[in-house]
This record gives C-alpha cells, structure tokens and sequence, in this order.
C-alpha cells in the first residue's frame, strides 16, 4: 500500500499535494509496470474524488494542484490554457548556465507525426548559484561544473523545461532522456541516490471560486541548512531531504537567495 500524500493546502475547492518523484500523476498504458498514482491514491485518502488540473513528470517532485469538484476543476483548467499561472522550479543542471536568459524555442509533441508542427514554448531561466567541484566527472575536464536554476515556463509543453535545457546545452542532471549519462551516474553515485534533479517550487493561480491570487509553495527552503527536509513534529519528506542534501553544497558566492514569490 501506499503511504499518504503530504498536503500543503486544501479548502471546500481545492488541493495542492507534494508529488513524490517516481509518481505518475495518474494511470497511463506508456508506464505499465508502475504501481504509484497521484489520483488514486489521494482519492483514497480524501476519500472524495480528486480531479488533475495540470500535471508533472514522472521524476519531477514538488507541488500539484487537483480540484476537488467540476467546476473548480473547469474554472482552473481554464486559468491554464489562459497562462493565468506562474509556475517556478528549481534544477540542478550541467555546467555554468548563463545568469539570465530566455528560451523561445518551438517544440513538437514527443508522440507526433515528423511533419507535425511545433508549437511555441516559452521559458526564462535565472542562474542562482554555480558550483566547482575539484573531481572531474569527465576525463576531458579537470573539474565538474554545475548550476541551480529558476525555470518558470510561461507555456505548458510536455518535457518544456527539460527540453528548453537540454537546447541550451544544460540539461538537468538526472535527466536519462535529455542529458548525459555519465555524467547522471557520476553525480547519482555522489548525491547517494539516481533520480531527475527537478523540483517544482511553487505555484500561483487564481483560486477556482474567489478569483483571489493563490499562492502554493512546496517547503524546501534555499536557505535552509541540511535537516531532515520537514518541519518539527511532521514527517519528514524524502524529497526534501535530497534537495536540502543539493543545497548543502559548496556553491560559490553569492551562494543562495532567499525564497520569494
């Protein structure tokens, strides 16, 4: 059986769940063998049907929004397809990412036809720290360079940011599809644990029946110094915790900002 979903917020309308990296948001023939599934699993626990407004990858951890009834699930699809939200991720990525820069790149469904038309995708991408560690991952560098970058995509493709990454030649560690890997194995032999570098931070979007701005936060603090992942008296969160493991890093100065909307 599955352990419960950790809740970050819930009312009458809406919830907004941490998703553990590994979980399929929902039922798909493309992962067969998968055993984890956000919507049934917080149906169960709720007891109520749940309904997806949006999704996240597979290895992708960090807030989700479900709505709790039809409207509220129409009213907040609506706010997606409008581009009403603003969604920011964290990621650990290959190499010195440029400070600031903004990818508008097209891209194709994964499971188009070749002559399929790509659509438009749009993300900004801000370098929040970089990092030099004096062990080379590859034979031909003395060292191995990465950054922790701020994603928010201001269009919702499949795979938008990782592919965005991979277009600028820093793709996400972890990234078995879009990176490289041996340098995915190196970094999962040093961080203890093999698995998609992508946290989805935050989240803001009208609130389905008030219209109010609602703002969703997933608790990893980039500040925090390395703990369990979890406030006092909760259950820690593994998630969590290998992220807190990331930012204990050595990352070179200014090191980290504090979390902001």
């Amino acid at each position: 059986m599955n352990p419960p979903l950790r809740l970050l917020w819930q009312d009458e309308h809406a919830v907004a769940i941490h998703k553990p990296a590994g979980w399929l948001v929902h039922r798909t023939g493309l992962d067969a063998g998968e055993t984890r599934f956000v919507v049934q699993t917080l149906r169960d626990q709720l007891g109520q049907r749940v309904f997806p407004v949006h999704r996240l990858d597979k290895g992708t951890c960090g807030v989700l929004l479900l709505a709790l009834h039809s409207d509220a699930a129409r009213a907040l699809a609506q706010a997606f397809e409008a581009h009403r939200v603003h969604k920011r991720y964290i990621a650990l990525v290959r190499g010195w990412a440029p400070n600031s820069t903004e990818v508008q790149h097209p891209l194709r469904p994964d499971d188009a036809a070749p002559d399929a038309p790509a659509q438009p995708a749009h993300t900004q991408f801000t370098r929040l720290a970089r990092l030099e560690l004096p062990e080379p991952s590859d034979s031909r560098h003395p060292s191995t360079r990465a950054s922790l970058v701020l994603a928010e995509p201001h269009t919702g493709r499949r795979h938008q940011i990782r592919r965005h990454l991979k277009h600028i030649s820093h793709p996400i560690v972890g990234d078995a599809t879009h990176g490289k890997g041996p340098l995915n194995r190196w970094w999962a032999q040093r961080l203890g644990q093999q698995r998609l570098w992508l946290h989805a931070l935050s989240l803001t979007v009208p609130h389905p029946a008030s219209g109010a701005p609602l703002y969703l936060h997933s608790g990893l603090n980039l500040q925090a110094q390395p703990s369990n992942g979890t406030a006092p008296g909760t259950t820690p969160c593994p998630d969590l915790q290998a992220w807190q493991h990331v930012l204990a890093l050595p990352w070179l100065p200014p090191g980290l900002p504090a979390t902001h909307p």
